[in-house]
């Protein structure tokens, strides 16, 4: 078989770690957020927090190449981001309730 040259497929790369990339993006801003902001404009700022993980969530996405299960792995990040902020943000409003 002269001239039949197999080409081995490249590796994908894992997209798992951009996943949890912007998962910890957004456990960070939810920390700032619920340090730096005051009570009333906490939700606002970690509204704006989540729309800075989406796009975070897209460019890794985006950046590592790969079509296949792109809107599931989008959905992922935001989601994880999205759950990640609430149970934080949570922890920051039960905490607003003890007196101290």
């Amino acid at each position: 078989m002269m001239g039949c040259v197999a080409v081995p497929e490249l590796a994908p790369r894992r997209t798992l770690g951009g996943i949890v990339a912007v998962w910890v993006l957004a456990a960070v801003i939810a920390v700032v957020v619920g340090i730096f902001a005051t009570p009333d404009w906490r939700a606002a700022w970690l509204g704006v927090g989540l729309g800075g993980c989406l796009i975070a969530g897209f460019a890794t996405q985006l950046w590592s190449g790969r079509s296949q299960g792109f809107t599931e792995r989008v959905a992922a990040s935001v989601l994880g981001a999205a759950l990640v902020m609430g149970v934080i943000s949570l922890g920051f409003g039960l905490a607003a309730l003890v007196p101290g």
